[in-house]
């Protein structure tokens, strides 16, 4: 199975973003630029996550994005539905049926054993996914990453977030 660049580039913007302190945002630009991607292939990415409620983008020359749910409550499976889609990653097509000694469509009445197996397998993988959450790689990433590559994320973090104005009320 493969997915696109753009669920490696989501995932690393989300767990980014996880980073900053509360109600700050963080341009998309920035970004961009931490990690190589072009500001449009990135932006992309960044509004499908937006649609799907994991991020929020707020408008404006302080505006940015931030994450719209706890780090705990977004897993890898919820960025790569928002990148990829629902769709399972095994389309069956039937070609079983086809080809030039194709026999009626009556023979085919069970369903295609690698089509099952296939998935059984996407369940399994999607139950995975689910188990993994933000706030899980960030403690891993603290723990097993090499302290100079977590210093320089967590100073991109403070040199590129963008506090928000508090609402007044009135």
């Amino acid at each position: 199975m493969k997915l696109s660049e753009g669920v490696e580039a989501a995932i690393h913007a989300a767990l980014t973003l996880a980073g900053l302190e509360r109600e700050a945002t963080m341009p998309a630009s920035a970004l961009a630029g931490q990690f190589g991607q072009s500001p449009s292939y990135l932006l992309k990415h960044l509004n499908a996550l937006t649609v799907a409620g994991i991020l929020q983008s707020l408008p404006g020359p302080a505006g940015g994005y931030r994450l719209a749910r706890l780090p705990e409550a977004i897993s890898l499976l919820d960025i790569v539905l928002a990148v990829e889609g629902p769709r399972p990653a095994f389309r069956c097509a039937e070609i079983r049926q086809r080809g030039p000694a194709a026999l009626p469509v009556s023979v085919f009445a069970k369903p295609c054993v690698i089509n099952a197996a296939m998935l059984r397998a996407e369940k399994a993988y999607r139950a995975a996914l689910a188990h993994e959450t933000l706030d899980g790689l960030m403690d891993a990433h603290t723990v097993q990453t090499d302290p100079r590559a977590v210093a320089a994320g967590c100073a991109f973090v403070l040199q590129n977030q963008r506090a928000q104005k508090k609402s007044k009320t009135v």
